[in-house]
């Protein structure tokens, strides 16, 4: 009897967490929420660029105080040779979590092979705009208002080509204007494919185009404050010399100094963490800060990195997704020692099961002040599951429950999650799409519209959503770190402007604050240098915020424990 009363507890236990809240929950709402474009597509991707796109991202393109949807676009080999596809489609909140397909007469008709997207305001208008990456060229959307876009790519310099992938904006020497960072992966001519036989086309007997070909260099795009950009990556020391496959970029200020860095993952190769000298250049410290190799020294299929503290210290901490069969880093931040890959004793990896993981990120989906990890995966080709000891194309969401206690535990398949058709998944984008203070998921799918991921969590847990807008700062105020601290948690977090693997969150910073209902401190680095204190903030509410003066808005949210909140969805 004592063992079985043992058995229960520990069984409670693991359900619940932090603070005895319930369990997660997510109902997938795609079809009712009105996104149904497919893409598209073949099942047979034999090329790299067919096997690693895409991304989305959530904004509000029309600033209704709604979030929109942007899926970047796919095509196929002759289908881009014609033209290709649009590169992204953009679907307009019109109702309560219902959309609409407006990419036509938004005005994104640019037409090629989309990889990744990413949202950021580079001329201070107020307006977001869409910067959108692809196979042979990327695109530039400026938000003309209302949800319409004009392509101004090449009056801004910044068609790039190549094969680009990750993308994020950020203000890298603080001059009030948002500049650009752009990974690119390999060289590819599509005009010359390689053909069976080619040691580049041939994994385990399957024609499927492996890395083994050169990388290509970065590019970062230095805002010019007049519509235009300036190349300077080689000036910067961020150009890749060493041609290394760039994935996923991520902008964060880890060592707390108030400048952003950069950290870029390379496939098969070390990653790049690139420190801010303060002089509009940056050195690469991959090595140095433990942060390029995994934690056995080896170098390892990266796909995407992301920044969050998770065991609130208030330093940011890495996750980093990879290839199957490969373990997750998560990167402990120990500055100024460096970084400790402390995923093992954390509970993320193990010696099981292992798939092919893209997109992901932390985000703290049941309000009780501790961020979770949710992570996408699905292997690159259909061709694949043929083989032998071969990884599934069409792979499970994983979702790591953070216990508070430097540890998770794996809950993706009872939280909802994986209730619908399996999918393929690539890029994820996190944000509060119904704005109920609980934070939703949407996930890229290979070949079927976007997957939608309502969180229905039901708990008594406190949540603050703040919306930053700069006036020194540049008006989106990316890069801006806010902490809040109630009488029981401290909690860090930064406004980005894309990241993860090729896609973008909602800019809105969320935390969850457990059953505090009152935030003691709410203080605010912006990236001008500017510094302001807020005071006995109540939780419950979407603050905006303007640099120098303070909140300016409140919308008040539901109280969490009320059954119409509970229920409302």
């Amino acid at each position: 009897m004592r063992a079985f009363v043992t058995a229960m507890a520990i069984l409670i236990a693991s359900s619940a967490a932090p603070g005895g809240a319930p369990s997660l929950h997510f109902r997938e709402l795609t079809a009712q929420a009105g996104l149904t474009t497919v893409p598209h597509f073949s099942n047979e991707k034999r090329y790299l660029f067919e096997t690693v796109g895409g991304g989305v991202a959530l904004f509000d393109c029309d600033n209704d105080g709604k979030l929109d949807i942007v899926v970047v676009g796919d095509s196929t080999v002759d289908r881009y040779l014609q033209g290709g596809d649009p590169m992204v489609t953009l679907y307009r909140q019109d109702g309560d979590l219902h959309f609409t397909d407006i990419t036509q007469s938004a005005g994104l008709n640019v037409r090629g092979w989309g990889m990744g997207v990413a949202v950021g305001d580079y001329d201070n208008d107020g307006l977001p705009d869409l910067y959108v990456t692809g196979y042979g060229h990327n695109v530039l959307y400026h938000n003309l208002g209302g949800c319409k876009f004009e392509d101004v790519t090449g009056k801004a310099g910044v068609a790039g080509g190549g094969f680009s992938v990750g993308a994020a904006w950020a203000d890298y020497d603080r001059d009030g204007r948002l500049d650009l960072f752009v990974a690119r992966y390999v060289h590819s001519d599509i005009h010359n494919l390689p053909q069976a036989g080619a040691p580049s086309f041939d994994y385990k007997g399957v024609a499927i185009e492996v890395p083994q070909v050169e990388g290509e260099t970065a590019l970062l795009f230095h805002n010019r404050g007049d519509g235009t950009f300036e190349e300077v990556s080689a000036k910067a020391g961020v150009h890749n010399m060493s041609k290394q496959r760039g994935m996923g970029v991520e902008w964060g200020d880890y060592d707390n100094d108030g400048w952003p860095d950069l950290f870029v993952t390379n496939d098969v190769g070390p990653n790049f963490l690139y420190h801010n000298k303060h002089d509009g250049s940056f050195e690469d410290v991959g090595f140095a800060s433990g942060t390029a190799l995994s934690d056995d020294g080896r170098t390892m299929g990266n796909m995407a990195g992301d920044f969050g503290d998770f065991d609130r210290d208030g330093k940011l901490d890495l996750v980093v997704t990879r290839y199957g069969l490969q373990p997750l880093s998560l990167f402990h931040n120990q500055a100024p020692e460096g970084f400790s890959d402390v995923a093992w004793n954390a509970q993320l990896s193990s010696s099981g099961y292992s798939p092919v993981r893209w997109g992901g990120g932390f985000v703290d989906f049941d309000n009780d002040g501790w961020p979770d990890i949710l992570i996408a995966n699905g292997n690159v080709s259909k061709v694949l599951e043929a083989l032998p000891h071969e990884l599934p194309y069409r792979e499970p969401i994983q979702l790591f429950r953070n216990r508070g206690d430097r540890t998770f535990e794996e809950v993706g398949g009872t939280v909802g999650l994986n209730a619908g058709t399996a999918q393929s998944r690539r890029g994820a984008a996190f944000g509060d799409l119904n704005n109920d203070g609980n934070i939703d998921a949407v996930i890229y799918n290979v070949g079927a519209p976007p997957s939608v991921f309502i969180n229905e969590t039901k708990n008594h847990n406190h949540r603050v959503l703040f919306r930053m807008v700069g006036t020194k700062s540049n008006r989106a105020a990316i890069g801006a770190r806010m902490t809040v601290s109630t009488t029981s948690m401290t909690q860090i977090d930064e406004v980005r402007g894309g990241g993860g693997y090729l896609s973008s969150n909602d800019r809105r910073l969320h935390f969850g604050l457990g059953g505090e209902v009152t935030m003691k401190k709410v203080e605010i680095q912006w990236p001008s240098g500017r510094t302001e204190e807020l005071k006995n903030v109540a939780a419950d509410a979407i603050y905006t915020i303007v640099e120098g003066k303070g909140i300016q808005n409140t919308i008040k949210l539901l109280p969490p424990a009320d059954d119409a909140n509970l229920n409302r969805h």
